[in-house]
């Protein structure tokens, strides 16, 4: 089952009040199917990019069209399946991967990645020529096996994957290339991240224990360590001065961005006179950061059935959409894991 809402159009709007956003624990199952087993989300574009990196575009369908990205794709959930065997599987798509309301709050927020502004509706990504027409075989090839497949419109995937993340009823394995969404980390309830070092067949299995050992922070401390750190890749500025160390101190030492700001204002904290002036430099970018860096729980995903398919959902479809790209063993090999 696939599913990815039509978006409407999106204009900046102007400042208003802020959208919550941010992990919450599970409290019922809104629009979605409750899920008990374990939960596997896939950041879709975050993987098929990697695949598309790491396996040569000598790899190609009948015609000579590259599929690289398809079929290493199909060899990853090949492999996520064989080795962590979940009983649901999300593959979460990006319907908006520049959403307006983030935009509003941090112009800069992926703006080097932007090949062409679109006055409604989202913004073009630049992406790799030979990729682009893959994404739609990408699609089509899930929904003929069956996979869930969800994107909503004025949401990232990453948001997906926290609604998801916070209304499962069980374990949670959250597979991207993506260390933002380290902040969903939760050992209470069983959330961890898998995150790829050498294709998938080594995995960063990243837990609390991860976190803390790495950067001094849990889930939910990573999110406040990414904002005052700044993300270049994601166009986030951070606090000038406050680099991962540094934020990782700070956090050590006040607790969160909250125990941070308010000890920016107490003449008695701990702080040298630099790291105060920084931070009040840096109150109105503080002011929004949270809500674009801390990702959606409350994204109002679809009625999909998410249970992992033992057998193709659209036999005669996939067939032929072998035939015309060449899957051969990739598809293979997932079907055969798929039905055992």
């Amino acid at each position: 089952m696939s599913v990815t809402l039509r978006a409407r159009p999106v204009r900046l709007r102007q400042a208003g009040p802020v959208r919550k956003a941010g992990p919450r624990p599970a409290a019922g199952c809104g629009m979605m199917r409750c899920v008990t087993g374990r939960l596997m989300l896939l950041d879709t574009a975050s993987l098929y990019f990697r695949a598309y990196f790491g396996v040569p575009d000598s790899v190609r369908a009948p015609d000579g069209t590259p599929v690289n990205a398809v079929r290493g794709l199909l060899d990853f959930i090949d492999r996520l399946v064989k080795d962590h065997r979940p009983g649901h599987l999300v593959a979460c798509m990006d319907a908006d991967w520049r959403p307006a309301w983030r935009v509003e709050l941090i112009p800069s927020y992926k703006a080097h990645r932007v090949a062409a502004e679109r006055p409604a509706g989202p913004d073009e990504e630049e992406v790799p020529d030979t990729l682009s027409p893959q994404v739609p075989v990408i699609e089509e090839v899930l929904d003929a096996l069956g996979i869930a497949r969800v994107g909503v419109p004025e949401y990232e995937a990453d948001d997906v994957i926290g609604t998801y993340t916070a209304r499962a009823g069980g374990p949670v394995d959250i597979v991207t290339g993506d260390r933002d969404l380290y902040q969903l980390v939760d050992d209470a309830r069983g959330v961890r991240v898998l995150y790829p070092v050498k294709g998938v067949g080594t995995l960063q299995v990243t837990d609390e224990a991860f976190l803390r050992e790495k950067y001094g922070v849990d889930g939910p401390g990573y999110a406040d360590l990414a904002l005052l750190r700044g993300d270049p890749s994601d166009g986030l500025p951070g606090v000038p001065g406050i680099g991962e160390k540094t934020a990782a101190k700070l956090l050590a030492q006040f607790g969160d961005l909250a125990g941070i700001l308010a000890a920016a204002d107490d003449p008695a904290a701990k702080l040298t006179p630099t790291q105060r002036r920084r931070l009040h430099e840096a109150r109105p970018y503080l002011a929004v950061a949270p809500t674009v860096v801390r990702v959606a729980a409350d994204v109002p995903l679809p009625d999909v059935d998410t249970a992992l398919p033992h057998t193709p959902r659209d036999p005669a479809a996939l067939g032929a959409l072998t035939a015309r790209w060449g899957l051969g063993g990739s598809l293979e090999r997932l079907l055969a894991t798929l039905s055992s």
